[in-house]
């Protein structure tokens, strides 16, 4: 039943990952990429991760998405009225994507009687995890959060710029 439900939610998650690159609409996309993380971050629990699972809903799907939905509609995107559907990248982006899977299905029936080799040292966590986020990883996360801000700043000064325009 648990292989079932890992099957169900990532083929969900490749589904809306791959309705991202063809839907139109900002808005719906960022909704695919909702669908996407929140089901990356069920296929995470389900393999017993719970920590990447929680961190993958919490601030990807809950404060990233927000983030982005948020300046989507601040700049109320609208698409010109003879732009073409998709660019001339579609068509060689189509087959290198066919080639990946192929080559990538050839060695997942060539690799069935193999066996993974698993690192037995260190088990993964949330003290390990934590004190190396506190200690390696804390400029990264600043650096981050900064760039969040300059970006809702850009975005409310293209927006102020824009309807000064209009108006």
């Amino acid at each position: 039943m648990n292989a079932l439900i890992l099957a169900v939610f990532g083929a969900l998650a490749l589904i809306s990952a791959v309705s991202m690159l063809v839907l139109r609409e900002p808005m719906r996309v960022a909704l695919a990429l909702i669908t996407s993380m929140t089901s990356l971050g069920a296929v995470y629990g389900l393999m017993g991760v719970h920590f990447i699972a929680a961190f993958q809903v919490l601030i990807y799907v809950g404060a990233v998405m927000v983030f982005m939905v948020y300046v989507i509609m601040l700049l109320e995107v609208k698409e010109a009225p003879g732009s073409k559907r998709f660019s001339r990248f579609v068509v060689p982006g189509v087959l290198g994507g066919v080639l990946l899977t192929g080559v990538l299905g050839v060695a997942v029936l060539r690799g069935t009687g193999s066996t993974v080799p698993v690192a037995t040292g260190d088990v993964f966590g949330l003290v390990p995890f934590s004190s190396a986020f506190l200690t390696q990883y804390w400029l990264e996360f600043e650096l981050t959060t900064v760039f969040l801000v300059g970006a809702i700043v850009a975005a409310l000064a293209v927006v102020g710029v824009s309807r000064r325009r209009q108006g």
